[in-house]
């Protein structure tokens, strides 16, 4: 195995009596997109703060980029770009002014360097054409696009991204979406992506850790948690007329476990193993007299997987 471009110990931080991250230990490795779950105060953006060398952990420890969070700091601020939920940019300077300053604060200090560098993030963000505009007359869209064009200036080799799509309306989430594709891809950057969109994460992520309180509670590709659920299957069957009249026979069915309509015309039949019932269910419905428009197999959803977790996790 490579070695883990980020990789934490026990990380812990308190606040007083409250724990908000307990005991984490995960690795992401280069190159990976790595998605970060959970509810609101499960401890997400204290985690990345401590990644980020903005504050200290409790106890326990991490490294990132091959350095030691408490030893190295500085060198762990160098190996990151991070984006905070807020953008934080300068809404009076135009968006190259906003590059060239943080391009500074970052420590690239040959003016050419900065330039050719500022130059490329715009480009590959569509951005070139709205340099000299400022930044307080961009799009929401363009300016999360810029912030994380801000975040990536100086060449990091991990990138923290805190809810980066939140808020934006659904054509701003798609680009955005399709940046951290093309850093992933392209620029082979590392990602820690936290998110409350769980279609973002499924879209984008090759692992995935769902937190809950502060600790992990799954981790795992999105294919092995989907696949690890307990809860069983759904066949969605669309007819073109009221199906009421044909519930009971399809509860007769033995391998029938649960019966429920989202409409009148829509039938969400939960089966032990809808490979083998699906046929001797269309058959009762058709023998019924229903007149069948379509039927599929409801896949389990990443987010499926997080309610079902959230909820255990909360008794």
């Amino acid at each position: 195995m490579t070695q883990a471009m980020i990789d934490t110990e026990n990380l812990t931080r308190t606040f007083g009596n409250l724990t908000a991250v307990d005991n984490l230990n995960f690795h992401i490795e280069k190159g990976e997109v790595f998605g970060f779950l959970g509810p609101n105060g499960a401890g997400k953006t204290t985690t990345i703060r401590m990644l980020a060398c903005l504050i200290s952990p409790t106890k326990g420890t991490a490294t990132v980029a091959g350095h030691d969070i408490h030893r190295d700091p500085f060198k762990v601020r160098q190996s990151v770009g991070i984006l905070t939920e807020n953008p934080s940019l300068y809404e009076r300077l135009t968006a190259y002014e906003n590059m060239n300053f943080f391009a500074q604060a970052y420590g690239v200090s040959d003016q050419k360097e900065r330039t050719e560098r500022i130059h490329e993030l715009l480009d590959f963000f569509d951005l070139r054409d709205r340099e000299a505009q400022r930044v307080a007359h961009l799009s929401k869209g363009m300016k999360q696009k810029l912030a994380i064009a801000r975040a990536l200036v100086h060449k990091p080799q991990v990138l923290l991204l805190d809810e980066p799509t939140a808020g934006l309306d659904p054509e701003s989430a798609i680009e955005v979406r399709t940046m951290i594709t093309r850093l992933s891809n392209m620029e082979r950057r590392t990602i820690l992506l936290s998110t409350h969109r769980l279609g973002d994460a499924e879209k984008l992520c090759d692992r995935v850790m769902i937190v809950v309180r502060g600790g992990i509670v799954a981790s795992g590709t999105p294919e092995s948690l989907r696949e690890g659920m307990t809860t069983q299957p759904v066949l969605e069957v669309t007819l073109k007329t009221d199906s009421t009249r044909l519930t009971e026979s399809i509860r007769n069915i033995a391998s029938v476990k649960a019966l429920t309509m989202n409409d009148p015309k829509r039938l969400m039949i939960t089966l032990d193993n809808p490979e083998s019932s699906t046929p001797e269910v269309i058959e009762t419905i058709v023998r019924a007299g229903g007149q069948i428009l379509s039927v599929k197999i409801l896949e389990r959803s990443l987010e499926d997987v997080y309610l079902q977790l959230v909820k255990e996790s909360a008794h």
